[in-house]
């Protein structure tokens, strides 16, 4: 009887086992957890998405005396190389904040006054600066083919970057 009861049991415990192995394996195939995405932009991707739109839109907000939105866009132009620092905070073996820092720092103030006083003739000299520190940082990085300029028309034709009329 005793060697009846241990059988019994064992079976029980042996078809438990089985039933429950299904379920989890079932469970574990049917709700998989998604991969972790492992992207990380280079220094070119976080240019071309974060600085260059900025720094046009800059301009032509400039050009066309948008001193409200040519305020926006320098906050975001700076927040965008800030962003980058904090991204890649060493570039071909150099610290990128002091390097966006040294290039930056003087054409930006300029536009920061030329905005504030809404002068366009400063504006436009304190622009052409900064135009000329980005290339000359990708010079500076082995990158000349890189080259930027003044835009001379919009790139987004769904923004009106007139400034407002009341």
């Amino acid at each position: 009887m005793r060697l009846r009861t241990t059988l019994v049991a064992g079976l029980a415990l042996f078809l438990l086992g089985r039933a429950g192995a299904p379920q989890a394996q079932t469970s574990a195939t049917t709700n998989p957890s998604p991969p972790v995405a492992d992207y990380h932009p280079s220094m070119g991707d976080l240019m071309t998405m974060a600085v260059q739109p900025r720094h046009i839109k800059l301009g032509l907000a400039g050009a066309r005396g948008n001193w409200t939105y040519a305020t926006y866009e320098l906050a975001e132009l700076r927040n965008a190389f800030a962003r980058i620092a904090r991204t890649i905070p060493v570039y071909q073996n150099a610290a990128t904040a002091p390097i966006i820092d040294a290039m930056t720092r003087v054409p930006l103030g300029a536009l920061e006054q030329a905005i504030k006083s809404t002068d366009a003739r400063a504006f436009s000299s304190a622009y052409s600066q900064l135009t000329a520190a980005c290339n000359a940082c990708h010079i500076s990085q082995a990158h000349p083919m890189v080259v930027i300029k003044v835009p001379a028309e919009a790139a987004y034709p769904d923004q009106d970057l007139e400034p407002v009329r009341r």
